[in-house]
């Protein structure tokens, strides 16, 4: 009996807390949806090739990537002779830029050795080279460019960002 009066009253006390935090509970299990924005394939596709023409517009071979918002390749391109390396490092760039939400070539100073962001060197995937552009929309990440193969990571750069320039005006208001 005594048994049975402890478990009623840890199950009403119990019950009561329930009750308290029920609506912290439904107002969090409001947020449990989160939708994100993506570039389709196409839309992917046409920036690398935008990217590639203006880089080759300028003599440079190179390859081009194109990730989504969480560093996953969604288009490649590489130029006929950019070098074997290229592809991979494009990506890399790419990945970089979304996964710091910066352009790659900003941190470069920031992660050098001795710096306090240094020991972002060593996470694995990334690359700390110019040429990885964060592409936003509407305030919101939605993809990564990265170029390599370009003469110096500034021109590699410029080509990331005449992939993404060419795109604006087909990109929803």
């Amino acid at each position: 009996m005594i048994q049975r009066k402890h478990m009623a009253a840890a199950a009403l006390a119990l019950g009561t807390a329930f009750a308290a935090t029920g609506p912290a509970l439904a107002q969090s299990e409001e947020n449990a949806i989160v939708q994100h924005n993506a570039l389709t394939p196409e839309l992917a596709h046409a920036i690398t090739q935008a990217a590639m023409e203006h880089c080759l517009e300028q003599g440079y071979q190179v390859a081009v990537a194109v990730t989504d918002r969480w560093g996953v390749p969604q288009s490649l391109i590489r130029a006929r002779y950019a070098g074997p390396h290229t592809p991979e490092t494009a990506i890399r760039k790419a990945y970089t830029a979304v996964s710091f939400r910066t352009a790659t070539v900003d941190l470069i100073g920031t992660t050098a050795a001795g710096e306090q962001q240094a020991g972002a060197r060593d996470i694995p995937g990334v690359l700390m080279l110019g040429g990885g552009e964060p592409m936003e929309w509407h305030g919101g990440l939605i993809a990564g460019v990265g170029v390599s193969g370009a003469p110096t990571g500034e021109d590699d750069a410029a080509c990331a960002k005449a992939g993404i320039e060419a795109v604006q005006d087909r990109m929803p208001l």
